[in-house]
């Protein structure tokens, strides 16, 4: 895909998108919301979707388009890493709560869209 190729030819752009991404799931983590704004399939698809996007440009940003799996292993890590630490923060924000299920559906929006990057790189398995 054209957009992909771009991104990894202009490294500093996808770079500064991924720390724009990330600093918008540490700020909307940040926020209060009434009782019950934060519960339902809106929230899991937002969590999903948030977290693919981190990892997409996470793995372009570290892997500039080389198949190399030990960097594609340590962007899907990272991007892990950092859902965990987001229900972690949440759990200091007061009227927020942590929870294991949303820790579970942004690891699987990192690891989907892993496996689609994986398979758009053409990295075999050794």
């Amino acid at each position: 895909m054209y957009i992909v190729r771009w991104f990894e030819k202009n490294r500093g752009i996808s770079w500064l998108v991924t720390v724009i991404i990330a600093v918008l799931i540490f700020y909307i983590s940040s926020l209060t919301f009434p009782a019950g704004g934060g519960t339902g399939y809106l929230s899991y698809i937002y969590h999903f979707t948030v977290f693919s996007y981190l990892a997409l440009f996470l793995l372009i940003s570290i892997t500039k388009g080389k198949k190399s799996k030990s960097l594609l292993i340590l962007g899907v890590v990272l991007a892990i890493i950092y859902g965990i630490s987001d229900e972690i923060h949440q759990y200091f924000v007061p009227g927020r709560y942590s929870s294991f299920k949303d820790i579970l559906i942004n690891s699987i929006g990192v690891l989907i869209i892993s496996i689609g990057y994986i398979n758009y790189c053409n990295v075999k398995p050794e």
